[in-house]
């Protein structure tokens, strides 16, 4: 029989053996504590966190596109001087300047792109008349835009009102079928509206069409408050004025209007119509839809960051290629350095 501290020796040697052991199987692991965790930026070898990222910023299918908080996006059309649309054209062909300073462009696209529209129909009383002429020409630019495109209806007399959530076209017009213009005309509070509005389309790319004669009698808002609006939204805005031919304190008005609506295209880099018969408006709306979808988006970093409110003036220029000259550019105006 062994004695007591015999056995005391072999169970001493058999907790160091046990201990060895274990010493050897955790060799050369690091502590959990102090590995590093799977979403800390600091991970060798791994990609930085979403959180950690420059904002906004996201990678697609190998291509790099930079969408930080102070990028700008540009919407262009360019046209030759038969007016007609220009594509094909590629990101070397375009200079872009900011306060006479040259940006550079960080991405470029040219698509077919579907867009969320916004469609401003005046249904006051001095657009009888001319009602059923401006639901023709709406059907036209429905049946030529992007088959994905979506679309609300504003609807205004003396009151601007959402008559159609976002929708498809058939539905939007099913809206207009018993309308009846009277009353009063509140152009310049439905125009906020729709700015307000298509702020929430799935799409990236937004437009509004607003059909009007372009008078204004009861709105809240003036027309240059509307002004500042339209040059922060920085959403392209197309104008079919509705307007009658003639003299008299009648045509007085429709120049005045006329007036407005091609300010209101000019601010936000889109156009105003102003057709004299069935036939030139349908072309008009169809002519809008078919630009919607032939337009480059261009997007730049400025290279002043400095986030002062003031207005930044913005010129696009074409640089053609060989064949092609006197070609036209067609953007917004500039933009607010507001603090975001």
């Amino acid at each position: 029989m062994k004695s007591k501290s015999s056995l005391s020796r072999q169970v001493i040697a058999s907790c160091l053996f046990l201990s060895l052991g274990f010493m050897v199987i955790f060799a050369g692991q690091t502590p959990p504590a102090s590995r590093p965790k799977p979403d800390s930026p600091s991970a060798p070898g791994q990609a930085q966190a979403p959180a950690q990222q420059k904002k906004g910023e996201e990678i697609k299918e190998g291509e790099r596109i930079i969408e930080r908080t102070e990028v700008v996006d540009l919407t262009v059309t360019v046209t030759d001087h038969y007016d007609r649309l220009v594509t094909g054209l590629d990101r070397q062909h375009f200079e872009v300047f900011e306060d006479k300073v040259k940006q550079n462009i960080e991405y470029f696209k040219d698509a077919d792109a579907p867009v969320s529209v916004g469609i401003i129909f005046d249904v006051s009383g001095s657009m009888k008349g001319k009602l059923e002429r401006a639901r023709e020409a709406l059907k036209a630019f429905i049946q030529t835009s992007h088959d994905n495109d979506d679309f609300f209806l504003v609807g205004f007399n003396q009151r601007a009102n959402l008559l159609a959530e976002f929708t498809d076209g058939e539905t939007l017009m099913s809206k207009l079928t018993l309308i009846d213009p009277r009353g009063q005309t509140a152009l310049y509070d439905a125009a906020y509206l729709g700015i307000e509005k298509v702020k929430q389309g799935r799409h990236q790319k937004r437009a509004l069409l607003l059909i009007s004669d372009g008078q204004d009698n009861s709105s809240r808002y003036t027309y240059g408050e509307l002004r500042k609006v339209l040059k922060e939204a920085g959403v392209q805005i197309y104008c079919i004025g509705i307007v009658e031919t003639g003299g008299g304190a009648g045509g007085t008005l429709d120049l005045q209007g006329q007036s407005i609506l091609e300010e209101i295209a000019q601010v936000t880099g889109g156009k105003a119509f102003f057709p004299r018969s069935g036939a030139e408006l349908e072309d008009a709306t169809t002519r809008i839809a078919l630009e919607l979808r032939h337009q480059y988006s261009i997007g730049y970093v400025p290279t002043s960051l400095q986030r002062d409110g003031r207005w930044r003036k913005i010129r696009v220029r074409v640089n053609p290629p060989r064949g092609l000259t006197n070609l036209t550019v067609r953007a917004k105006e500039g933009y607010y350095a507001l603090s975001k």
